[in-house]
């Protein structure tokens, strides 16, 4: 039933408060993402979308990489609250990175041509694409999670610290855990003013 889903949709919603325990075993959080990226619709079926997934210690590993990176850029007296937003994602049980196989959009643009430049965007849409569903299909299992984009800043260090292909861009970062405070209030602009229907 379409409610089903749209039920689902309803309740994914950005979760920042997460701690270091899971409501489900690995094995699933490892199914999910599976399913995720086998089922996901790409443009051109590109199957461009390259996922990672980080538990325990390469989880942690992540947020203090991209910690260090960014004490060096944002301002001494500044850097307290992003030390508390970076400690947060860490306190998560894990993060998903997101990328899209360059190799694969080049290799699209190569063989048609008369869209060449329109596959980079398609590229990004596949990711979203595949970002929306695991982030909705973690959130029924119970987990809470969001959607962070400390990309292209630690893109390099993330490639080299676990071995990654030169060809994956980054994209996005999904760190998750049980949830330990709810989403805050969500508000919403008027929908006459963003569907419109013509019969």
């Amino acid at each position: 039933m379409a409610n089903d889903f749209l039920t689902a949709i309803s309740e994914r919603r950005s979760i920042y408060t997460i701690s270091k325990e899971s409501t489900i075993s690995d094995e699933r959080i490892l199914e999910i993402v599976q399913e995720t990226v086998k089922h996901s619709p790409s443009a051109f079926n590109s199957q461009s979308s390259r996922l990672v997934v980080l538990l325990g210690e390469q989880h942690d590993k992540l947020w203090d990489l991209t910690t260090d990176i960014l004490k060096a850029i944002v301002p001494a007296d500044q850097f307290e609250a992003t030390k508390q937003r970076m400690d947060g994602f860490r306190n998560g049980y894990g993060t998903v990175l997101f990328f899209e196989d360059q190799s694969v959009v080049e290799q699209l643009q190569a063989g048609f041509p008369t869209y060449q430049d329109r596959f980079p965007v398609w590229s990004e849409h596949t990711s979203a694409i595949h970002q929306f569903v695991l982030w909705t299909a973690l959130e029924q299992e119970g987990l809470g999670a969001s959607l962070q984009h400390y990309n292209p800043l630690i893109d390099e260090k993330v490639r080299a610290e676990w071995s990654l292909p030169a060809s994956w861009q980054l994209v996005a970062q999904l760190p998750f855990g049980k949830p330990t405070a709810p989403a805050g209030e969500k508000t919403f602009q008027p929908l006459e003013d963003r569907v419109k229907l013509f019969k």
